[in-house]
């Protein structure tokens, strides 16, 4: 599912998110910018890993591959965030940040932010879905995967 074209849910002034120089995460922003959600996971040992790293954390292996995962799961932790990380973000506030447990990922977790009303009640271990928002008309293009309940 992507929010609907057109609807940003942060504010434009932000830094665009870009893979590093030496390309590690480029999968993962690819594949957001197709609306699918890579994850790696190690070809020898089989365990699970986020954020990327070019080394297995279980088992140091080199053989990481990008898997597809459905974007479910289930808040670990949040918080309502009041003061702005950042300038452009000073009259966007409160706001949701919250930390998503894939169980079916081997319980990776990744940070985003909770879409809809930043004072809605929020409990550890709801099930969110993650939404696609796409940005193709920045320069560069990219994509954000965010979290609805």
């Amino acid at each position: 599912m992507s929010v609907p074209e057109n609807v940003s849910y942060l504010p434009k002034g932000l830094p665009i998110p870009v893979a590093e120089p030496d390309g590690l995460s480029s999968p993962y922003w690819a594949g957001l910018r197709e609306s699918r959600l890579l994850v790696q996971r190690c070809g020898d040992c089989g365990a699970w890993q986020f954020g990327p790293e070019w080394i297995c954390h279980r088992c140091h292996a080199f053989d990481l591959e990008w898997v597809e995962v459905a974007p479910l799961g289930r808040i670990f932790s949040w918080e309502r965030v009041w003061h702005p990380s950042h300038a452009a973000l000073r009259q966007h506030g409160p706001y949701l940040a919250v930390l998503v447990e894939l169980p079916h990922a081997g319980g990776i977790r990744m940070v985003g932010n909770l879409l809809g009303d930043p004072r809605q009640a929020v409990t550890i271990g709801t099930e969110v879905f993650g939404v696609f928002e796409h940005h193709p008309d920045s320069d560069p293009p990219y994509s954000l995967l965010q979290w609805l309940l």
